[in-house]
């Protein structure tokens, strides 16, 4: 080939490789302080991930956000994921996301979430979401309840306890959307929820998608520390 017909290609090359980058969603679906390991496993997970060098632009972040200042919390304003000996020692991992979540409350629905996969702003009422392209990787880490092919998101604010629902054969579609639309180069999923598995059955192996349950379709997933 000539060297005129090679520049641009390699400058195309170039273009796309310094565009490809790393995105994540992290989804805490529940609320109530009875939830406070939901809550502290998701702001775990975005304090691993900046310390891991991921820009904090580049994450998207649902938590309802009323377990850090619950009258319940013996510690407002901290998260802890894990004991320590003396509170010195002790890991707060919340400092870290409390200024940097992107969906709080009455915002932390099944809705919004296939929204911010899916890319649809419009759809999020103008809230961030993913803006992905085929060269990017995206991770996304799911924290909650669960049950034969749903996952919990928290319900009504007026009546504590409730919940709302996101069905597999929505998120299945969700993710055939981010496909279609080539929102990825590889897609890691890490969902951790009672009868997580259930949520991956109909998922089609030619995605490049990883998918990670903390439990099979048909049994629980327990919690190590609360």
């Amino acid at each position: 080939a000539s060297p005129m017909m090679v520049r641009p290609a390699l400058l195309a090359l170039s273009a796309a490789l310094v565009s490809a980058d790393n995105y994540a969603v992290l989804v805490c679906g529940s609320a109530g302080i009875f939830n406070y390991r939901h809550h502290a496993d998701v702001a775990h997970a975005y304090q691993v991930l900046t310390r891991g060098g991921l820009k904090a632009d580049n994450i998207i972040t649902m938590m309802y956000d009323d377990v850090p200042h619950s009258y319940d919390n013996p510690y407002p304003g901290k998260l802890f994921n894990k004991p320590a000996e003396t509170l010195e020692e002790a890991n707060d991992v919340y400092a870290s996301v409390k200024d940097h979540i992107d969906y709080k409350g009455a915002d932390v629905t099944p809705e919004n979430f296939i929204a911010v996969i899916t890319g649809d702003s419009a759809a999020a009422g103008g809230k961030k979401v993913l803006q992905t392209g085929p060269e990017d990787n995206v991770f996304m880490y799911f924290a909650d309840h669960g049950a034969g092919g749903i996952i919990a998101f928290p319900g009504d604010p007026m009546f504590p306890g409730s919940a709302d629902f996101l069905y597999e054969a929505d998120f299945t579609k969700a993710l055939d959307t981010m496909y279609q639309k080539r929102m990825y180069k590889q897609l890691v999923f890490y969902l951790e929820a009672c009868f997580s598995g259930s949520m991956f059955v109909n998922l089609p192996k030619d995605r490049n998608i990883y998918a990670l349950s903390a439990a099979n379709g048909k049994e629980s997933s327990w919690g190590t520390y609360c």
